[in-house]
């Protein structure tokens, strides 16, 4: 039963990043379960089973509070879901010793960028509204569906910097819009875990878990994304990742540390992590104050 509560709270808190972020909670959720001790294609296939159901409670908020470009969803889900189907297919065929260390690799590499990219460049607002074409979106939505299948998470951390980065969407319609677009991703994925796997290694309890702790979050989620400093929830995210991903590659022996150096290893993610947090914060706090500044000068004009 412990187990169970501390599963739902997982899905809480990291449905309560992913719809705020519009990343992070198959990331989040999957290098907890690989910490677990769960396989990798198991691991994958019950936080994708679980974001069916999280994923279309978050994309009904995000709608509902506006969030949402519909011609976006379809032009980034429907390859996105073509891309999950295939990473689910490839990642079921690896054994466990060969698919532990490369999953770990993928989610450590999401990790990095997760927390650069939120301390350093943070979110930038779009002033360009033309829309966003096929050609862009198409192989965008493919390689992140292969990613976060194979990596357990990645639609997020793929797509949404991609889409910010082009400056042609709101950030909450980019967030609102992936965090929709991932129950295609999502269903898909779980369809070519059952395929490949079956049920072997997939709990239930533990699905269902995640989902109700995902679905009480997925409102508050929506509401948040236009109150919490994306910034600081990034690097915080960001580095939980990394430190967790570090740990599951240096008992794998693909970091050949131990002792002295493995605790040196360690101390330095977390230095590192302390320190983008307060980097964040200070940014955030210095963007917010030349916001208020440029308002009255931008009313008088």
């Amino acid at each position: 039963m412990r187990s169970l509560i501390v599963l739902a709270l997982i899905g809480f808190g990291a449905q309560l990043v992913d719809g705020s972020l519009g990343m992070a909670y198959g990331v989040t959720s999957t290098t907890l379960l690989l910490a677990a001790g769960i396989s990798p294609a198991a691991a994958s296939a019950t936080v994708h089973l679980a974001e069916v159901g999280t994923t279309l409670a978050s994309g009904a908020a995000h709608w509902k509070l506006g969030n949402v470009d519909w011609r976006v969803v379809r032009r980034v889900g429907i390859p996105g879901a073509a891309g999950a189907f295939l990473g689910a297919t490839v990642l079921s065929s690896l054994s466990t010793e060969v698919a532990a260390p490369v999953m770990a690799v993928v989610l450590l590499a999401l990790g990095v960028y997760v927390l650069l990219r939120f301390t350093l460049w943070g979110v930038r607002v779009a002033p360009d509204r033309r829309p966003l074409g096929k050609r862009f979106l198409a192989p965008l939505g493919l390689v992140a569906g292969f990613v976060d299948a194979t990596g357990g998470g990645g639609w997020g951390p793929v797509g949404t910097p991609a889409l910010l980065a082009s400056g042609r969407m709101q950030p909450r319609k980019v967030i609102g819009s992936i965090d929709t677009s991932e129950f295609l991703v999502a269903l898909a994925a779980s369809l070519g875990f059952l395929l490949g796997i079956g049920t072997a290694g997939i709990d239930a309890g533990w699905v269902l878990s995640l989902l109700a702790g995902g679905l009480l979050a997925a409102p508050i989620a929506a509401w948040l994304v236009r109150i919490v400093p994306p910034r600081l929830l990034g690097a915080a995210v960001g580095g939980l990742i990394i430190l967790t991903n570090t740990r599951t590659l240096i008992r794998a022996e693909v970091i050949p540390v131990a002792g002295a150096a493995q605790a040196a290893v360690y101390a330095a993610i977390v230095a590192l992590w302390i320190g983008a947090v307060a980097w964040s914060w200070r940014a955030h706090r210095r963007d917010t104050i030349a916001a208020r500044t440029a308002s009255p000068a931008l009313a008088a004009e």
